[in-house]
């Protein structure tokens, strides 16, 4: 008897010597793959399998599930597609699999792209609709046009705003035929000053000339970026243009010429014209054009990267409903044309580098019309405008301008 206990005894210390052997033992990767893969392939067997060994249905309930002959080789090709389905992706190439996923990727991507496509045209819709609903409609102001032309002035500027009415800016009547025939609309850019008298003073002009698109702003020098950007997103919401133009109320311009420039581009959808540069950031305080922000740009001495000069620059369409959709996240640089540029450097943009765009006064612009050649637009770098513009506007207009009937003779298909 102790004889047998003790050869229990023994069997079972080794067995458990063979135990812990056993968990000593590292198992190999290709082991662990082909259990995975058998494991998987019996139990899609067995789940297959066990569709006929289901209890058939009590009476009761016999016509609610009896299952047809055809259904059951219905059921059982669809099983058997699942299954070959199964063992056609276990025993497909690594390579495959992976093509297979950058494909569904690739897809992913795609149908991401149109689906914010068309969450900014949703948005464009709902802002036009806003801005309807706002008395936009009532005013006879939502309709389409060719080029919306902003020109941005100030409430001290009445001078300037007169000499550009006497010169290149129509008016009056003029000014509404341009409109209907053309497409052409111009108004002066301006906010609100926050007094009563000096916003008075704009009221009274805008009732004599219909020419101003005010916007719900409180000017500033400081705030110029605020004020561009906030003219694109008023502007899409009301016309709906091809291009949009921002242009200083000191500088120079010539309709007909700027017009045919741009309709060169209306195949472009997305568009970015004026003048491009790339001037120093200017780190020093008590400079003009300094830049608080100069050490996002790198180390000191860095230039910005290429944006179109301030003093005039037209967009397309969808960059200006971009601006509008997306004004509440747009970061504002000191400078304005800063900004614009900033706004667009990281879209798919097409940047025009326009040097008709930055024409000097007399005598560059001046040459340059009597050879045929007449600019867009003229203005002096050293008074980023046209120096004394006030005293010198008609004399620049009657040198460098194209001929008041220049615009009525283009035509836009």
């Amino acid at each position: 008897m102790v004889s047998i206990l003790q050869r229990h005894s023994d069997i079972n210390g080794a067995n458990n010597n063979n135990k812990k052997k056993m968990r000593g033992k590292w198992v190999s990767g290709k082991v662990m793959i082909g259990l995975c893969i058998a494991s998987f392939l019996v139990g899609s067997l067995f789940t297959s399998q066990t569709f006929f060994f289901r209890p058939h249905p009590s009476s009761d309930f016999a016509h609610h599930h009896l299952i047809s002959t055809n259904n059951m080789k219905n059921l059982d090709a669809a099983e058997h597609h699942e299954f070959d389905h199964k063992r056609k992706l276990v025993e497909k190439d690594p390579g495959d699999i992976m093509g297979e996923i950058i494909k569904t990727q690739q897809a992913i991507q795609s149908v991401d792209k149109s689906v914010s496509a068309l969450e900014m045209e949703l948005a464009a819709v709902r802002t036009s609709s806003s801005n309807m609903v706002n008395g936009a409609a009532e005013k006879g102001k939502s309709s389409k046009a060719f080029v919306v032309i902003g020109i941005n002035t100030g409430f001290s500027s009445r001078k300037r705003r007169d000499s550009l009415r006497e010169t290149w800016m129509l008016r009056g009547e003029r000014l509404r035929k341009l409109e209907k025939e053309k497409g052409v609309v111009m108004r002066f850019v301006i906010g609100h000053n926050g007094d009563a008298a000096v916003d008075r003073a704009i009221d009274a002009e805008e009732a004599e000339h219909r020419d101003f698109l005010r916007l719900n702003h409180i000017e500033g020098y400081n705030r110029l970026s605020t004020k561009t950007r906030l003219f694109f997103s008023t502007a899409v919401s009301i016309w709906d243009a091809e291009f949009y133009v921002k242009v200083d109320d000191d500088v120079h311009l010539n309709l007909g010429t700027l017009v045919s420039t741009l309709a060169k581009h209306r195949t472009k959808p997305r568009i970015y014209i004026g003048c491009m540069k790339s001037g120093p950031v200017l780190s020093h305080k008590g400079v003009k054009y300094h830049e608080p922000e100069y050490w996002k740009f790198g180390e000191e001495g860095n230039k910005y990267f290429r944006h179109a000069t301030g003093q005039i620059y037209a967009i397309s369409k969808d960059l200006a409903t971009y601006i509008s959709i997306n004004s509440g996240m747009l970061h504002r640089f000191a400078n304005e044309d800063v900004s614009m540029g900033a706004w667009l450097i990281g879209l798919e943009v097409q940047h025009v580098d326009d040097h008709s765009m930055c024409c000097g006064t007399t005598p560059d612009c001046e040459f340059k019309s009597a050879a045929g050649n007449h600019c867009v637009a003229s203005f002096d770098w050293e008074c980023s405008g046209v120096c004394k513009s006030v005293e010198r506007m008609k004399k620049v207009h009657s040198v460098c301008g194209e001929g008041d009937g220049a615009i009525w003779n283009v035509h836009l298909i």
